[in-house]
């Protein structure tokens, strides 16, 4: 159901407040570039300072903007079971096709502590549930034996995989089987994972070129690698400066550049980028001619 590039959309703020036609105006950017789904309230949409009236107003205004052209994947995780089964429910009421959830942070659960969180929700709301594993930022990693069992669960449709490690990549691939769809959290990664039986990527630099991550991946879907690889590492410096500082500081900084949104605006605790970032940022911009 969900494969080729969804970009991690960035939620536009101008002062203080979250921009409803900047967000509009980007989700068009977006379909109008070719990108096979949307993903609001992620990471890169700056979910965790969000409120939760601004959080559901977010996926309500995405699933408005996009009007069934291509799949809405809300961000609903939490490391409170019960708060991410409330978001989840939000987003099947408010028309998502699927959900984003990421691992339980902070807590620390054990890998029966995890599996027993995903389950718990996808037993409460019937949608579709693409699981997040990125243990950088929760401070513990899901298992290839724990993804084993959560893909028996029904609804739980695959995983956005960034632990950046091609060989748990594998291991997932391998022991959930071609039902259980894997997409790169990582853009870096697109290629590799692609190649080796993922079905795509939920993007960061989509956000500012998705005509050609859009390509990118169709190509991979196509099996034409060859044509695809020579694109993959045109990109590629253009995804590593996404991350020149913390995500989403860069790309919101990017998309302001090229006059996408009004304002570079991140809330705190997140900063706007220093003067020579923005320098390393501005000439991998021009040197790949996004500006």
């Amino acid at each position: 159901m969900f494969s080729g590039v969804l970009p991690a959309i960035v939620t536009p703020f101008k002062n203080g407040a979250m921009d409803e036609e900047g967000l509009r105006q980007l989700i068009e950017f977006q379909i109008e570039n070719g990108v096979h789904g949307v993903v609001p309230c992620g990471t890169t949409g700056e979910s965790a300072t969000l409120s939760h009236e601004e959080h559901e107003r977010v996926v309500e205004i995405t699933v408005d903007q996009v009007k069934g052209r291509v799949p809405v994947v809300a961000g609903t995780g939490s490391n409170n079971t019960a708060e991410a089964i409330r978001l989840t429910a939000h987003a099947k009421k408010a028309g998502a096709d699927g959900v984003l959830m990421i691992s339980p942070y902070y807590n620390k659960p054990t890998q029966e502590g995890i599996y027993q969180h995903y389950k718990k929700v996808a037993e409460e709301v019937d949608i579709p549930i693409i699981i997040y594993n990125i243990p950088g930022r929760t401070a513990s990693n899901i298992e290839p034996t724990t993804f084993a069992r959560l893909a028996e669960v029904k609804n739980i449709a695959g995983v956005k995989e960034a632990s950046g490690s091609m060989k748990q990549i594998t291991e997932i691939i391998r022991l959930c089987g071609p039902d259980f769809t894997v997409l790169s959290g990582e853009d870096f990664l697109t290629y590799p994972l692609m190649a080796v039986g993922g079905k795509g990527v939920i993007c960061v630099v989509a956000n500012i070129v998705p005509r050609d991550m859009s390509d990118l991946c169709n190509l991979l879907l196509a099996g034409n690698y060859d044509k695809g690889r020579a694109l993959y590492y045109r990109l590629l410096p253009l995804c590593h400066s996404m991350f020149i500082e913390t995500n989403p500081a860069p790309v919101k900084a990017a998309l302001a550049m090229m006059g996408k949104i009004s304002s570079a605006e991140v809330r705190l605790p997140l900063v706007p980028m220093s003067d020579d970032s923005l320098a390393k940022l501005r000439k991998a911009l021009e040197d790949y001619g996004a500006l």
